[in-house]
């Protein structure tokens, strides 16, 4: 019997639809028809805190320099605690209670990981596992790049060894030991330093410095002023609008005046002119970000909000894996292909399958595959609003690039030449046949060129036209994604390609994404994201990200404390583990070297970090500010809040560092503590984005607002 384990409960409910039989339902697991499959809930196990390495692990829970930096000789991991409490989370201790007996039950001969389909799914399970199993079974891997019954059915007989994987858990754990090492030593380090609770993670600091430094250009712009010459004159009736290349200072319009009047006695020919009918390509198929672009442009939805809908649809069998960073498909996929777009086709649209190079390229492709529909077609009413926008999103686009009829396009060219000073191009898009842009978004107005020959003269009449800079735009949920995607790319050293031409060379994007440069992964950039905006550094307003004065104060202290946490070590370190994926370096040689740059950072130590009078003073961590006003005994500053030490026994009170986005000081808690009240306080953001002022109050054991004058 194959004991199977899903890494989560809805992943274990759509592998039973898939196993032909009946399945008997027991406590935390299904049997029947030769299989037991069992779940997870994600992650059972987790890396154990600092003080865990200590010889006296339970002596003390206050976070010191003592303990710093910590380099374990083997990583320990432990069952996941319940939010904010020493014990084991009860749920998870229970099922992975029922994890052990499984595994080692005599009628149990292999055992199959079932974790989703990357790094973190693979590792989840061989956790439960190793912690589990008591003797050597087979272990063997059910890879599902969806979750529908026929998936699953054909995956069964397609397992292979668990030891084929090897490379993927190796580059997961690898990935743990990094981010664990980066987020607790420098989280410890910089809070203590900062008497402020400062999260440093090897992504979420360039992701914060990114919107930084994008803002901080935007608030220290000053705008200048610039000449260009242009023309604007009719030839054959029609106005020909001509804007020069060259720009020219404010204080140098005499130059500016002296070209135009060359332009204009050297006189303007049409030197080319082309017209010919074109197909128009439709978009790529979707990963993950470009559809998280499109649904936070179009939709306003923010990344996590949009992959919480996103995966459900997964989890309901009605979409492939999400966490994909490919836009292409897999030439092993083509028959799998074939099948969905029957079903597409019966829903009326007109799709046909193609087999061309810019749906289908394996060197593309690093583990999955474009997001796509799947066979299970769902029934609309049975979605939420937001639950169809996602789902006719990816259809829409899938229609598009399977659409059987072409999108054509007159497409013009105009080139005018000034003698050999400058040559103009002028491009025009009329279309025809409206093809596949019936189904998808395709915004392109047409245009439509003067009617000039070759050889015409064109009037010109060039003057100086003054202009003025623009300061940069802030980030948009669009463009961070394809920032963090390769945040070495010069999107300046090349001139704005259209990817409906087919002309667009995205190789480079590829291989920077295979080689590891990118910030983050398509699996953890949403939830990075998110952490930093419940951490107050950045926010989110329809689509556009701003810096927030916390966020200013984390990149701005640790350059104080000389954590230099960029791109460019971000980077290397991404690097280091697409090798161990490739497996070309080892988990210890990788956490070697991070090791060896958070050693740095402590030798190197920084200069002293901006004073607490530049940010609030939330106080050194497990420093007593009052009594609890439920139980009586001391209320300590924590990570993330102001709580009482009688959590362990029960009692919840406790006070968030942060309420509506203003962190509290330390005094007006202590004050709270004292008196039952804050002094009015402004800063408070309401969820409308409103700014309002308000006392805090304790009543009935709870901390609310009293807005009373």
């Amino acid at each position: 019997m194959k004991l199977i384990i899903a890494e989560k409960p809805s992943l274990a409910r759509n592998i039973v639809a898939g196993i032909s039989g009946e399945m008997k339902k027991e406590n935390g697991y299904f049997i029947g028809n030769d299989y037991i499959v069992s779940w997870a809930f994600g992650h059972l196990f987790s890396l154990a805190d600092i003080e865990s390495y200590s010889d006296k692990p339970n002596e003390s829970r206050g976070w010191t320099l003592d303990n710093l930096p910590c380099f374990p000789e083997s990583f320990k991991f432990e069952l996941k605690k319940a939010d904010g409490k020493r014990e084991v989370d009860a749920g998870v201790k229970r099922q992975f209670g029922i994890l052990e007996k499984l595994c080692n039950r005599p009628d149990v001969d292999a055992i199959v990981n079932a974790g989703d389909a990357d790094r973190e799914g693979e590792i989840i399970v061989r956790l439960c596992v190793a912690n589990a199993l008591k003797s050597e079974k087979p272990q063997m891997r059910l890879w599902l790049p969806d979750q529908t019954p026929e998936t699953v059915a054909k995956a069964l007989l397609e397992m292979q060894s668990e030891e084929k994987y090897d490379n993927l858990a190796n580059e997961g754990f690898a990935r743990t030991y990094i981010d664990w090492l980066y987020g607790v030593n420098l989280t410890r380090y910089a809070t203590i330093r900062c008497g402020k609770l400062l999260r440093v993670g090897r992504v979420i600091v360039p992701i914060v410095k990114a919107i930084y430094e994008r803002d901080m250009e935007i608030r220290n712009f000053k705008p200048e002023k610039y000449y260009v010459i242009s023309s604007s004159s009719k030839t054959k009736g029609e106005k020909i609008e001509l804007t020069g290349k060259k720009k020219f200072s404010a204080d140098d319009i005499a130059s500016a005046e002296k070209e135009a009047l060359l332009y204009n006695e050297t006189g303007a020919t049409v030197t080319f002119v082309e017209s010919k009918k074109d197909a128009i390509l439709p978009g790529k198929l979707y990963s993950l970000s470009t559809l998280q672009n499109v649904l936070g442009k179009k939709y306003k939805m923010s990344m996590a909000e949009s992959l919480k809908i996103i995966q459900k649809l997964y989890e309901d069998g009605y979409l492939t894996y999400p966490r994909t960073n490919s836009e292409y498909l897999a030439t092993a996929e083509k028959d799998k292909i074939r099948a969905i777009i029957q079903n597409v086709g019966r829903l009326g649209y007109p799709v046909r399958f193609k087999d061309s190079k810019y749906i289908f390229d394996d060197s593309k492709i690093e583990s999955h595959s474009a997001l796509t529909p799947t066979y299970k077609i769902p029934q609309v009413e049975k979605l939420t609003e937001k639950e169809k926008q996602v789902y006719s999103t990816v259809l829409r686009r899938f229609v598009a690039v399977f659409c059987a009829e072409e999108c054509l396009a007159e497409k013009s060219e105009i080139r005018i030449k000034v003698g050999e000073l400058e040559e103009f191009s002028m491009k025009g898009t009329v279309i025809i046949t409206p093809g596949w842009t019936k189904y998808d978004d395709y915004n392109t107005k047409d245009k439509v060129l003067p009617k000039l020959e070759v050889g015409d003269e064109v009037n010109i009449n060039f003057a100086p036209t003054e202009k003025q800079t623009t300061p940069p735009k802030h980030y948009t949920i669009e463009t961070l994604n394809k920032y963090l995607k390769n945040p070495f790319k010069d999107d300046k050293a090349k001139a704005k390609e259209l990817a409906e031409s087919g002309e667009v060379d995205d190789a480079e994007e590829y291989r920077a994404i295979f080689e590891g440069l990118e910030l983050g992964t398509e699996a953890t950039r949403t939830g990075i994201i998110d952490n930093a905006k419940r951490s107050g550094y950045i926010d989110l307003k329809k689509d556009v990200y701003t810096i927030l004065p916390d966020g200013e104060y984390l990149v701005e202290s640790l350059d104080k404390l000389s954590i230099m946490m960029d791109k460019y070590k971000t980077s290397e370190l991404g690097k280091a583990l697409k090798r161990v994926f490739r497996g070309e370096m080892t988990v210890d040689e990788s956490v070697k070297l991070c090791e060896n740059e958070i050693g740095e950072i402590f030798k190197r130590g920084g200069v002293d970090p901006l004073p607490k009078s530049e940010a609030v003073d939330t106080g050194e961590y497990g420093e007593i500010l009052g009594k609890c006003p439920v139980c009586g005994k001391n209320v300590v500053r924590g990570k993330m809040s102001y709580g009482c030490m009688g959590y362990g026994s029960g009692c919840e009170f406790r006070v968030g560092l942060t309420i509506c986005k203003k962190t509290l000081p330390k005094l007006e808690v202590m004050r709270m503590l004292a008196e039952g009240s804050t002094a009015k306080m402004r800063g408070f953001i309401s969820k409308g984005g409103k700014a309002f002022e308000a006392r805090l109050v304790i009543k009935d054991g709870k901390v609310v607002f009293d807005f009373s004058k």
